[in-house]
């Protein structure tokens, strides 16, 4: 069940390309390469706040967080290490992650955490055809994960939707690697928990 949160574009961006002479002209303020980069690294970010935040934001208010994202990136760009350890999109992702969890305190209520099953129907009757049954399944596992704890979804989101290693996730959240394991396995549980009833 959790093999199927992750999708193939998002996994495919852990294997990108980081284009050095990029970065040092976007850093410098060369507006052709901050475009370049701002729209070779929007879709994993504004992806990455939309599991984050859905379904309490709407995808105008992600679209804006994406682009604070992308604000704060720039200013601090020019201190970008691009020979250190971390990959300029595992950068990017700490910053969203930021932005995400300052609007979760800022919008201060707790998520619903029941899922409804009965609410994600499946179309199609006794017999649906498999990519109804999939985008079915798919909303069930969005709404799961979007009723886990901030700090769960976070976590989760990096490494099923982002492919992160535990260390980036530690990196990125500045927790100790076993506090990441834990908070993983956690949200893991969670989801089997909510999803154990339905038909794979």
């Amino acid at each position: 069940m959790l093999a199927m949160v992750a999708s193939d574009s998002t996994r495919a961006a852990g294997a990108e390309i980081e284009n050095d002479e990029l970065i040092r002209k976007a850093a410098a303020g060369d507006q052709a390469a901050a475009r370049a980069f701002f729209e070779q690294h929007h879709r994993s970010v504004h992806a990455f706040l939309w599991r984050m935040l859905n379904p309490r934001a709407s995808r105008a208010v992600v679209e804006e967080l994406t682009q604070d994202t992308f604000l704060r990136a720039f200013a601090a760009l020019p201190e970008f290490e691009i020979a250190g350890p971390a990959r300029v999109s595992s950068w990017l992702l700490t910053i969203a992650t930021r932005v995400a969890l300052n609007e979760l305190r800022r919008l201060h209520r707790k998520p619903d955490a029941t899922v409804n099953v009965e609410l994600v129907g499946i179309p199609g009757g006794d017999a649906p055809d498999e990519p109804s049954r999939r985008r079915a399944l798919a909303a069930l596992v969005e709404r799961a994960v979007a009723a886990l704890a901030p700090d769960q979804r976070a976590v989760l989101v990096l490494r099923e939707y982002h492919d992160r290693s535990l260390e980036e996730i530690a990196t990125t959240l500045d927790l100790p690697i076993g506090t990441v394991q834990s908070r993983l396995a956690r949200a893991r549980a969670a989801l089997r928990e909510t999803l154990k009833g339905v038909d794979r």
